[in-house]
């Protein structure tokens, strides 16, 4: 990403190593102090960033199936026409945002007291998520604690790949293993959706222990597939009970992380990639998204879905990940006279499956073109299930491990019974 209209960043935040002990407010004020000593944004990316963000909670926290406003209303539309203020008085400091934002970014206390890896509240992650999504290349490249470093998590912990660790960690581990992958500019905790979590009604149906990743979904697919690879392998190898079973379960660009981190670790020879069973790619855009593309207008057209306008204005700013999301790339650049994404056709182990999903069409031969151009709000059907025009570049989904869904949202494919229906199907 171009530095410009990102102002520089200072020193980066050097904090405690996982698991050492300290002090959770000394720890809070050091990291908001550091925080505001290392951040500087230009004003007009600052504001943008905060009508995004206000955006999507606004989205979030409306009614489900109906298109709400742009702005949140009580105390906290009160706190972002404060950001707002206070980021136009300073001229393009955070300071002001990041004083009023302490609540939402300076990590809670551990357990009892034990900060080893603290689960920061619910609002930090969300935000700091979609900071990363527009801006993570940059966050990385400069060393911003803001940053996300991949992790695999359970209820918002990092784990510690070791045995002993995963054994504590994991009580109730099984030979089952099952890894989600979030999508663009979310995090792990957002698996859970109206009261549902894929996970753990996986855990609960068929015997899988759920586990999530974390990462930064503002940097390119392919770097984030390399971490993952090597996450995997070294949860494997670590894990507390034999390996019956594994299987991925992704959402959005999660799938393009897994599709590209099982290449990679089969290149690298790694143990990993034979071991998975079957990867479930829920609303992936294996053949890109019109998101990165046409982020300045899809807003309009895609009224009916309520997530999908204020995550559109992300194609304006285009940070590696969203970039990648054009074609739907899984590898880094070929040369100079490369076009296009490599084809990456799907590996022969695992089994895989795709959910695709459409909005409701409505009357009108504009909305039918519409509702199936642009599939679920934010990616084509024919992306989701691998179709492409060129027969070369078509993933040859199994006609029985595929799943069209009439009526959805790219965001219901974490909470529908019908979704939850086929994943019981093809895990069990």
């Amino acid at each position: 990403m171009s530095p410009s209209p990102w102002a520089a960043i200072g020193r980066a935040y050097t904090g405690p190593m996982p698991g050492a002990k300290r002090s959770p407010s000394l720890a809070r004020e050091r990291h908001l102090s550091d925080l505001r000593g290392a951040t500087r944004l230009a004003a007009d990316a600052t504001l943008g960033l905060t009508a995004l963000v206000e955006a999507v909670h606004a989205r979030i926290a409306s009614t489900p199936g109906l298109r709400g406003p742009d702005r949140t209303t009580g105390l906290t539309g009160l706190v972002y026409k404060s950001i707002r203020g206070v980021t136009r008085l300073v001229g393009g400091s955070v300071d002001g945002l990041l004083g009023l934002l302490a609540p939402l970014l300076a990590p809670g206390p551990g357990v009892d007291g034990a900060p080893a890896t603290p689960a920061a509240p619910r609002e930090r992650e969300a935000l700091v998520a979609v900071l990363n999504g527009v801006l993570g290349d940059h966050l990385a490249a400069t060393a911003n604690p803001l940053a996300i470093r991949p992790s695999l998590r359970r209820e918002g912990r990092a784990l510690v790949l070791e045995r002993a660790a995963l054994q504590a960690a994991l009580p109730g581990a099984t030979g089952r293993v099952l890894v989600l992958l979030h999508g663009l500019c979310m995090n792990d905790l957002q698996w859970q959706r109206e009261g549902h979590d894929h996970g753990a009604a996986l855990a609960r149906e068929l015997g899988y222990t759920p586990v999530y990743l974390h990462y930064n979904s503002g940097l390119p697919v392919h770097a984030n597939g390399l971490a993952f690879a090597g996450l995997m392998e070294a949860l494997l190898a670590a894990w507390p009970q034999p390996v019956q079973r594994v299987a991925l379960l992704c959402h959005s660009m999660g799938g393009l992380v897994a599709r590209s981190a099982l290449h990679q670790g089969a290149a690298a020879a790694q143990a990993w990639p034979a071991r998975v069973d079957d990867a479930v790619f829920l609303g992936t855009p294996h053949h890109g998204a019109p998101l990165e593309r046409a982020g300045h207008w899809i807003d309009i057209l895609l009224g009916a879905a309520p997530y999908a306008a204020p995550l559109a204005r992300l194609g304006r700013l285009r940070s590696a990940g969203i970039t990648d999301l054009r074609h739907g790339s899984l590898l880094a650049a070929g040369g100079a006279g490369s076009v296009g994404p490599a084809h990456v056709p799907l590996p022969l182990q695992p089994r895989c499956h795709a959910v695709a999903a459409r909005l409701e069409p409505g009357p009108g031969v504009v909305k039918a073109r519409v509702a199936r151009v642009f599939g679920d709000g934010l990616v084509p059907l024919a992306s989701a299930l691998g179709r492409h025009a060129q027969p070369a570049r078509c993933l040859q989904f199994d006609p029985d491990r595929q799943l069209q869904l009439t009526g959805l949202n790219h965001m219901d494919l974490l909470s529908r019974t019908e979704v939850m229906s086929a994943l019981l199907r093809w895990l069990r």
